[in-house]
């Protein structure tokens, strides 16, 4: 059974500004819960269409790689990133940037499955994708100076 992941997030930040920190790959380790051990294999490479990432990460003691490739690049506007080898039947994920009055609109739109169906799903991967996405996108407030008073509530659901 496919599911969807959609996150929004306004960061006080020009577009250009915030598509260029998400456009180095090396960024995604200041993203990333320390809990996942995420190490990025791959050495500083250009994002652009094509472009294929190597990581590392542990999930519960559990390790394991993850290879992605960039399959839409649009500077400004969007990206999307395919998984190739890793732990999900499939994972295609879509960045949005879009400019707004007080700085520019982040959106996630992630379609994917899991093996193991839908108890694997609801008791184990939704729960540590919410956390996961949640860390995220306040790092990015924290990054791009969202204030803790200040920060916007974070919009994160997941549908089946």
């Amino acid at each position: 059974m496919p599911y969807r992941l959609e996150t929004r997030v306004v960061l006080p930040a020009p577009l250009d500004t915030v598509f260029a920190f998400f456009a180095d790959a090396r960024n995604l380790q200041q993203i990333t819960p320390s809990f996942l051990n995420f190490r990025l294999l791959t050495p500083a490479a250009d994002l652009r269409k094509g472009t294929r990432i190597d990581y590392r990460l542990r999930l519960r003691g559990v390790p394991f790689t993850w290879q992605s490739e960039i399959t839409a690049w649009e500077p400004g506007v969007r990206f999307r990133d395919e998984q190739r080898r890793g732990p999900y039947k499939y994972w295609k994920h879509v960045h949005l940037f879009t400019a707004a009055a007080e700085g520019t609109v982040v959106e996630d739109g992630v379609d994917y499955d899991v093996p193991g169906g839908r108890y694997v799903h609801d008791w184990f991967v939704a729960p540590e994708l919410m956390r996961i996405f949640t860390f995220r996108q306040h790092k990015l407030q924290e990054i791009f100076g969202v204030g803790h008073a200040d920060a916007v509530k974070v919009a994160i659901q997941i549908k089946l």
